[in-house]
């Protein structure tokens, strides 16, 4: 266990952010999980062996009668198909990490990865296990959510309609944050104009994958510039 105190330690600050997101939001989803009248213990199982997130959510509507396994399991590779993408950008840092390499897969989430993607490693710290204590804290600060908003909605009773906005409410948060952390924002306008372009095309309910496949292409194709332009703005 040698270095992985100091990695807590000093990964703890850049996840307060998550902190504060993961907390309330996974307070909602506990909620939710209880007005279907399952016991707040469900609602931290999921969390523990699913942390999905937005399919955690989608999954909460789809426990009623008559919708098949199938169905779920589809519906909710669709609302997390974007990982795919995320993966294949982290596949340099995952390969290095051993055995760790299969819970950072795991528990790679929106705001995980952000997390991943910008935060610099501190010195004296090894960057396979401050990369692991970012993943663990995270997930752990969701999976109370979770319980305190599984117990909450058992004891106390709650309307929940429109609470399930609580995660659209949070990927704003962390692209606004982005936005107005970088000085080269041309990825973020890649991404704003190929959702918007897909939306029209392919319309609200099948727009994400297309979008993404865009997105990398563009950027796939441009990647030079952008690594000049980076460099510029460094110097």
């Amino acid at each position: 266990m040698s270095g992985y105190k100091e990695a807590f330690k000093k990964a703890f600050p850049y996840t307060i952010p998550v902190l504060t997101g993961y907390l309330f939001i996974g307070i909602a989803f506990g909620v939710m999980y209880a007005e279907k009248g399952y016991s707040f213990l469900w609602a931290v199982l999921m969390s523990l062996l699913v942390y999905a997130g937005s399919g955690q959510y989608l999954a909460v509507n789809f426990l009623v009668p008559g919708v098949s396994f199938l169905q779920v399991i589809f519906m909710t590779l669709m609302v997390n198909i974007r990982h795919i993408f995320y993966g294949i950008s982290l596949l340099e840092k995952f390969n290095k990490m051993g055995k760790k390499r299969w819970y950072m897969i795991f528990g790679l989430t929106d705001e995980t990865y952000s997390l991943l993607c910008t935060t610099r490693i501190p010195e004296g710290v090894e960057e396979d296990k401050f990369l692991f204590a970012i993943s663990i804290m995270d997930q752990s600060y969701w999976v109370i959510g979770s319980a305190i908003g599984g117990l909450a909605g058992t004891l106390i009773p709650f309307n929940s309609e429109g609470i399930d906005f609580a995660m659209t409410a949070l990927f704003v948060v962390i692209f606004v944050e982005q936005w107005m952390d970088k000085k080269n924002r041309i990825p973020e306008v890649i991404g704003i104009a190929a959702a918007v372009i897909c939306l029209q095309v392919f319309g609200a309910d099948s727009f994400v994958l297309p979008s993404m496949i865009l997105i990398i292409l563009v950027l796939f194709m441009i990647k030079p510039r952008l690594e000049r332009k980076e460099d510029d703005i460094c110097q």
